[in-house]
């Protein structure tokens, strides 16, 4: 298995309404150094109808100006389809984060 396929595994693992960040799925799919590594994985998301990369943020639970799949407003559009309060681009991880 690749190092790209354990976080698409981690990622489909994420639950509706929940988000993780980069770091946390670095260390879910093996080791915590990984996050940019994950950023690189989720920009070329071969599947994104079964691999929700818009679930993942960065470690202060900010969007990414850059989602791979339309830029930030459609993150923050899919977020808040699911229940994910979005403010000022950011999510409050206190109250969204997965907890695996």
């Amino acid at each position: 298995m690749t190092v790209f396929e354990r976080i698409y595994d981690v990622v489909r693992m994420i639950p509706k309404g929940k988000v993780a960040t980069y770091g946390q799925i670095a260390a879910l799919a093996g080791n915590p150094r990984w996050a940019r590594v994950v950023g690189y994985a989720l920009h070329v998301n071969p599947d994104p109808d079964s691999i929700p990369c818009y679930r993942v943020v960065n470690r202060e639970g900010a969007v990414s100006k850059a989602f791979a799949f339309g830029g930030e407003n459609v993150q923050i559009t899919l977020l808040r389809a699911e229940g994910v309060i979005v403010e000022n681009g950011k999510v409050d991880l206190s109250e969204f984060l997965w907890r695996p």
